[in-house]
């Protein structure tokens, strides 16, 4: 017989019915006299138990039955005798009397129990990662998953997006993470390459008249791995035509509200903060700030313009900054635990942290005894300081003093417990830097991607410092992860080959690479722009999960490799020569 109900769904009011249940072996209980088993699906538990007297051979069977064996059984549902209540799980108040039992499949000794509270090793985790997924936080994780696509498409469909899938095989555009190559059998030393993004795709199909796209998809980039990355990863993939950044920035903010509260109930207040780049990296020091962190950094060259502290008058006349934050209760930490900031602060680039303990409403040890009185009076308004706070200072070059700061701002809310877990907190960055010059390649490089467009477009726009555009870029930030990111598109092709040109892509190389891009852009290309949402992050923080493998159902390791199937994998002779290769000794 077919199950009649899962193990989620009997209650007081199925008193009396004859069921079928299916399910997992959870839990057994021998009492003697009678046998409990906790029955698990991915629905929830249910009790059932075996008595002699009901049927003896039943509960016979019963004996032999371990965890993970697979059963059918059919019962009578039964009342909970009242010292067994459960108020914990939906089915607390009743069991199921067995009458039949059908084994569907016993099962092996599992490598470890199929618990929630079990610690387990990542390893044995990954490598058994079919059992590790019977786990009821996994499952709920994945239903959430399955929910919030739900969610997204149909939040979409109603405003008239078409959902449009594109190639997976297509043609190597290095620019950025390397990328996945595939050998091409048919064309002998020719390779396609797995899609970073969709980038150029859905580009097209804006140019092809779609107007409003957008797919669930599959990424894939070559790049070193951590707990929020992964070599394959999914997108909620985004573009629209005859948009501006408020456009694009309003229908993702509708979004992830729709997300956020028919997922899980949570109500987020619209519109969202809009801040600069320049304002997220000088207030918090990177552009993904947390907002849960209760103090910010705080600019100090003005007050400091006049020093005669010989650090601070270098710093300022080297155009360089001078920044703090302040700690509350921060003049409990040890001369020891400040010394080790001070060494840490130098190990990530900084000349060194300045310190200063208020206390008594006197600044105290330090370097209290080189500022003017003036400046200690400045410092106590600017911070708003109370006796038991403690100011962390750096005096730096730009680009050194602010993510710095960022950092230890953020070892020191996790080491004081200052983040509440239970609160959401989003934030759009806009007005990015359209390129950053890379040391390493000397050259400027996309700071987004190559095809983002400048905020301000002139004629000579790149002929004087390309460092200062300003990109029509925009990411959305939830609790110092970046879970979205776009921009508006570069639509002409002029433009196009001039943003190819200023970050060193030859014309040979830009026609080789994008020809099919700049070939299309000159058969009226709409203004378009888009977004895409990192969908294994976002729900990483919905779930509250440790780490993005705990969302993705099958992940790989830090060093990309999948410890269930042993991939990637040796192949026969006979493939790698159908694919025109060969191997060096390795």
């Amino acid at each position: 017989m077919r199950r009649t109900y899962t193990c989620n769904e009997l209650t007081l009011k199925n008193i009396g019915e004859d069921v079928v249940l299916n399910g997992w072996v959870h839990s057994k209980r021998d009492h003697g006299s009678l046998i409990f088993i906790d029955l698990r699906d991915r629905y929830g538990l249910t009790q059932i138990v075996f008595n002699p007297e009901t049927n003896k051979n039943i509960y016979m069977q019963a004996k032999e039955l371990r965890s993970e064996y697979v059963l059918e059984i059919h019962g009578k549902v039964e009342t909970r005798p009242q010292e067994s209540l459960n108020n914990a799980i939906k089915t607390g108040e009743i069991e199921v009397e067995v009458k039949d039992l059908i084994v569907l499949n016993k099962s092996k000794t599992t490598p470890f129990e199929i618990s929630e509270d079990n610690e387990i090793k990542e390893e044995l985790r990954l490598t058994y990662r079919y059992l590790d997924l019977r786990k009821k936080k996994l499952q709920n994780n994945f239903i959430l998953r399955s929910k919030v696509n739900q969610i997204t498409r149909n939040f979409l469909y109603n405003n008239d997006f078409l959902e449009i899938e594109t190639p997976i095989l297509m043609k190597s555009t290095p620019e950025g993470a390397r990328d996945f190559l595939v050998p091409s059998r048919n064309h002998p030393g020719k390779f396609y390459a797995l899609p970073q993004s969709p980038q150029t795709y859905k580009q097209l199909l804006m140019i092809a008249g779609f107007d409003q796209y957008f797919q669930i998809v599959k990424c894939f980039r070559d790049e070193d791995l951590r707990k929020d990355r992964q070599p394959e990863f999914t997108q909620i993939d985004i573009e629209m035509s005859f948009v501006e950044v408020d456009d694009v920035i309003d229908m993702a903010s509708k979004l992830i509200c729709e997300i956020f509260e028919k997922s899980i109930g949570y109500k987020i207040k619209l519109p969202i903060e809009e801040i600069s780049y320049k304002e997220a990296f000088e207030r918090f020091g990177n552009d993904k700030p947390d907002l849960r962190i209760p103090f910010e950094i705080v600019t100090l060259n003005e007050l400091f313009k006049n020093s005669e502290f010989m650090v601070f008058k270098e710093t300022i006349k080297n155009k360089g900054s001078i920044a703090g934050i302040k700690i509350k209760g921060g003049v409990s930490f040890t001369r020891k635990k400040i010394d080790l900031m001070i060494e840490d602060a130098k190990n990530k680039g900084a000349k060194g942290l300045a310190y200063l303990k208020f206390k008594d409403g006197n600044f105290e040890t330090g370097i209290s005894k080189f500022l003017s009185s003036d400046e200690k009076d400045s410092l106590k308004r600017k911070f708003e300081l109370d006796d038991g706070d403690l100011l962390l200072l750096v005096a730096d070059s730009y680009n050194v003093v602010y993510p710095i700061l960022g950092e230890i701002r953020l070892e020191i809310a996790n080491e004081l417990n200052l983040i509440n877990e239970n609160e959401y907190n989003f934030l759009w960055v806009v007005d990015f830097p359209l390129l950053e010059f890379s040391e390493e390649e000397n050259r400027f490089v996309a700071r987004h991607h190559p095809f983002t467009q400048p905020k301000l477009y002139s004629e000579n726009i790149f002929d004087e410092s390309p460092e200062n555009i300003i990109a029509k870029a925009y990411d959305l930030v939830l609790n110092g992860n970046e879970i979205a990111g776009g921009s508006i598109r570069i639509h002409q092709k002029k433009l196009q080959e001039r943003m190819f040109e200023i970050l060193k892509i030859s014309k040979k190389e830009a026609e080789q690479k994008f020809g099919f891009l700049l070939n299309a852009l000159q058969y009226g290309a709409p203004p378009h722009g888009g977004i895409a949402f990192g969908l294994d992050r976002l729900i990483m923080l919905l779930t509250k999960a440790k780490s993005i493998r705990d969302v993705i159902a099958f992940p790989k390791t830090n060093s990309a490799y999948s410890l269930m199937e042993g991939a990637p994998s040796y192949v026969v002779d006979n493939q790698i020569n159908d694919l025109h290769l060969k191997l060096k000794n390795i």
